[in-house]
């Protein structure tokens, strides 16, 4: 296989599922060990949306804030914001938003068997990992954890981190949008749904290239706008209207939402060599047929209706022009759509790996 050629990832709960049933149409379907992006997700016809107690509404349970901010945050339509230079970064930085994150965390631990991330680096030779954009710091914790001997970095704009973490583990307040200014390069570089958070992505792959060392890699996982479906269970509905609104959105703020389709080229522009991209499915609510890919639906719902007025209230107002009150109308039919089983909508979710020419040793080990 040459290193472009896209690896089949884990699909985790791929193994048979047979019933006397199951026609080999649906079997084919909801047991596939093909890369989630090329399987046709069978739907599962037997969901009554009605009385489906695992989809709730709007909201998540209330947890006790992890961090207290060094910095006043910036106050808008009751939502905070990072409140670092002149940054401004669209997306809250609130205690919702903070709960949001770490079930996100989870979710692509669903997506990934249970791992973090997917290149094949040696936690023996990792020395320094540098997690961009690290929100709550869950990842870098864990990652923290699961390399003891390494010392693992996590930069973000909002001091929204716990204040105990591992001794290996550190955070920064900085803006990677800016010069990095390091003072040593980094074994592992890693990103993780910072779609939207730089107006030039070219840049951003630029400085993890020339803070990679080399033979190191790097990460970049991100999901990709609009919404997708595989079938026509998506059209003419508020959710797809949806899907292309925020995107419209966010490429009239310059910081388009779609930027994932080019992160494999701007990777291979920068240097790195044996780039490789795998696209993977997140079902929107419980449709798949298969049990696997049931959960982590589910799990992407709740990831997306905890907080689906913050994902969307700064791209509507500040990029459409939308007031508030116009958008809490449309998004209560977009919530409609999100628990309804009969739209097979999905979100792609690229993760681009790439390595750094040189080093001592090409052989790699998989965590």
């Amino acid at each position: 296989m040459s290193p472009q050629e896209t690896l089949s990832p884990v699909v985790p709960g791929a193994e048979a599922q047979t019933t006397a049933a199951a026609t080999p149409e649906t079997r084919a379907a909801t047991e596939s060990d093909a890369p989630i992006a090329t399987q046709v997700l069978a739907a599962d016809d037997t969901l009554d949306d009605d009385n489906d107690s695992a989809i709730g509404g709007d909201s998540l349970s209330s947890t006790a804030s992890i961090a207290s901010s060094i910095y006043k945050f910036r106050v808008e339509n009751g939502r905070t914001y990072n409140g670092y230079g002149d940054r401004r970064y669209f997306m809250p930085n609130d205690e919702v938003e903070q709960d949001r994150l770490d079930l996100q965390h989870h979710l692509f631990q669903l997506t990934f068997g249970g791992g973090m991330f997917t290149a094949p680096i040696d936690r023996k030779k990792v020395h320094r990992i540098l997690d961009a954009g690290t929100g709550t710091g869950i990842w870098a914790i864990d990652m923290g954890d699961i390399c003891p001997e390494s010392e693992v970095y996590g930069v973000d704009v909002s001091p929204i981190q716990p204040q105990f973490v591992p001794p290996n583990v550190k955070f920064e307040i900085d803006d990677l949008e800016k010069p990095w200014t390091f003072t040593s390069g980094f074994d592992f570089v890693f990103s993780r749904m910072m779609t939207g958070s730089f107006s030039n992505w070219r840049q951003y792959i630029s400085h993890c290239y020339e803070f990679t060392n080399p033979g190191g890699y790097c990460e970049v996982q991100d999901v990709c706008l609009p919404v997708r479906c595989d079938d026509n269970t998506l059209t003419n509905t508020n959710l797809e209207r949806y899907g292309n609104l925020m995107l419209e959105g966010s490429l009239k703020l310059g910081v388009g939402l779609d930027v994932a389709l080019k992160t494999k080229q701007f990777m291979e522009e920068a240097g790195f060599i044996d780039v490789n991209q795998v696209i993977y499915k997140w079902p929107l609510n419980r449709w798949p047929a298969n049990k696997a890919m049931k959960e982590i639906g589910l799990w992407a719902h709740e990831v997306t209706v905890s907080n689906l007025s913050g994902l969307s209230i700064a791209l509507f107002t500040h990029g459409l022009g939308w007031s508030v009150e116009e958008l809490e109308v449309f998004l209560a039919d977009v919530r409609k759509d999100l628990k309804n089983s009969k739209i097979h909508s999905y979100m792609p979710i690229y993760v681009v790996v790439g390595r750094k020419p040189g080093g001592k040793d090409e052989g790699t080990v998989v965590v």
